[in-house]
């Protein structure tokens, strides 16, 4: 991979990365007293997790229009781009993502989609709580596997 290739990937990762821990650091502070009796902490949560599956997948699109860029199912795009991060693409770059951020991402795409389209429908406490913890997990796991990835695409000639 060419330096100047390389340089940029890695800022925009770390710029998105940054951005990420910000979300991340948001939701722990919303989360403070989040209870079933109080529905503006609840969306106030459910908003943060909204924001941070959105920064992830910028994250995820990063990736994937420095290297492959080629989704065509534009119907599924969402999903298909998040599987296609768990996979090596032998010749063009290493996986992304590891089995457990790949679960925790695609629980929060789902809970994503439906806050993004629920209009008037209130949020659940169970299914929150839920969500809030696969964030929760997702936290080190993430920085872990963008650490892998990094370092093997800085490995490649």
């Amino acid at each position: 991979m060419d330096k100047n290739a390389l340089t940029i990937l890695q800022t925009d990762i770390q710029g998105q990365m940054d951005l990420i821990d910000k979300i991340f650091a948001k939701l722990e502070e919303r989360a403070i007293g989040l209870t079933p009796d109080e529905p503006a902490i609840m969306e106030s949560v459910a908003y943060q997790i909204h924001n941070l599956y959105n920064a992830v997948e910028d994250l995820l699109k990063i990736v994937a229009a420095h290297f492959e860029n080629q989704i065509t199912d534009t119907a599924r795009w969402h999903s298909v781009l998040l599987q296609r991060m768990t996979q090596d693409i032998p010749g063009i770059r290493p996986r992304l993502l590891s089995e457990s951020s790949y679960l925790n991402l695609n629980n929060l795409r789902g809970f994503r989609h439906f806050f993004r389209h629920a209009y008037g429908v209130n949020i659940d406490y169970e299914q929150l709580a839920m969500n809030l913890d696969k964030a929760r997990l997702l936290d080190p796991s993430l920085t872990q596997d963008v650490e892998n990835f990094l370092k093997q695409v800085t490995e490649i000639e």
